[in-house]
């Protein structure tokens, strides 16, 4: 008996002791601030030693998820970036926001799928965050941070790196097409003709040949719903129709206007890759030089390879590989 409570006593020691971590335990510097009333979580990380050494800021906008920034797993945590960041703190400092009213840290056994947070009466994310899930609202929170923290002496002035994955991508395309502080813009996996034409893509692949369901034309017809009130900041079942309206207005329009180094990486498995190579043959035909694209061979839109069903292997990472092509694409484009 002696000895079960002892273990169970251990137990009990070692997740509070990761709940009671801060992000400074963990490598982070977290810099709070306010938004229009709402409390923004920032963290920070920088090569060990370089802390107070004057550097660019990469500013790193991910996906459309209510994920927590550091989730923990005992006295450990998961990932914060989805690469690892030793070779990009060579040459910066390396920023993410947390994402509206989603905690800071919370241990990874009580989030839901994907590591999503949410809550347990309502079995999904807050309906603060469902109602600020929209483009202009990252846009602007994103660029009111990165004035803030280009204030701080360790930040440069003169280069500013904003990369975004996923739902980033259209984020941080219009944030370049706003601001002129942004000097280089990094994007990956994400839709340049918008995301109604992403889910379109996937209703029209579970369409099955026998099967009478037309996919296709149902979404057609919540789209026209979408854009009947595309103000409708109804959260009650999820994403707005404000959102899914405004994260479908196509990126290419910010991206064909842009003056500075582009580059636009994805893989040859992801269902936003037709888009991107559309907008790559665009960019081609207006010889625009700023451009480089990269594109992954047999990769999806996380980067990992398949196998030969066609499957996700969890074990073929690839972000790492897109980092290092980052830094040598920003080694080039100083």
């Amino acid at each position: 008996m002696k000895i079960k409570l002892v273990i169970v006593l251990s137990l009990f020691s070692i997740c509070l002791f990761a709940q009671n971590k801060t992000p400074e335990q963990f490598g982070f510097r977290l810099i709070k601030t306010i938004y229009k009333g709402d409390s923004v979580d920032v963290l920070i990380q920088s090569k060990k030693g370089d802390e107070q050494r004057i550097k660019p800021l990469l500013l790193f906008c991910q996906g459309n998820l209510p994920i927590p920034l550091i989730k923990t797993v005992y006295n450990n945590l998961y990932p914060v970036f989805p690469f690892q960041t030793d070779s990009l703190l060579k040459e910066h400092h390396i920023a993410i926001i947390g994402k509206p009213y989603i905690p800071l840290i919370v241990p990874a056994d009580e989030l839901g799928e994907n590591f999503t947070y949410i809550e347990k009466n309502t079995n999904k994310a807050p309906l603060s965050f469902f109602k600020r899930n929209y483009l202009d609202y990252y846009v602007n929170r994103n660029i009111a941070v990165i004035n803030h923290l280009q204030s701080f002496n360790y930040i440069a002035k003169e280069k500013l790196i904003v990369a975004g994955h996923l739902q980033g991508y259209t984020i941080a395309a219009k944030m370049a097409s706003i601001s002129p502080k942004i000097t280089h813009l990094m994007i990956t996996s994400g839709n340049p003709l918008g995301q109604i034409t992403s889910m379109l893509a996937e209703f029209r692949k579970a369409e099955k040949t026998g099967d009478s369901t037309n996919y296709g034309e149902e979404l057609m017809d919540y789209w026209q719903s979408v854009v009947s009130s595309n103000e409708n900041e109804d959260a009650t079942y999820g994403d707005t129709y404000k959102s899914i309206y405004d994260f479908s207005t196509p990126a290419i329009q910010y991206l064909e206007k842009l003056k500075i180094p582009v580059f636009i990486c994805y893989g040859t498995k992801d269902v936003n890759t037709p888009y991107n190579d559309y907008l790559r043959i665009e960019i081609l035909r207006q010889k625009k030089e700023n451009f480089t694209f990269k594109t992954y061979l047999s990769r999806e839109h996380n980067f990992f390879g398949l196998n030969e069903k066609g499957e996700i292997n969890y074990d073929d990472a690839g972000w790492d590989k897109v980092a290092n092509d980052w830094r040598s694409w920003l080694l080039k484009n100083r």
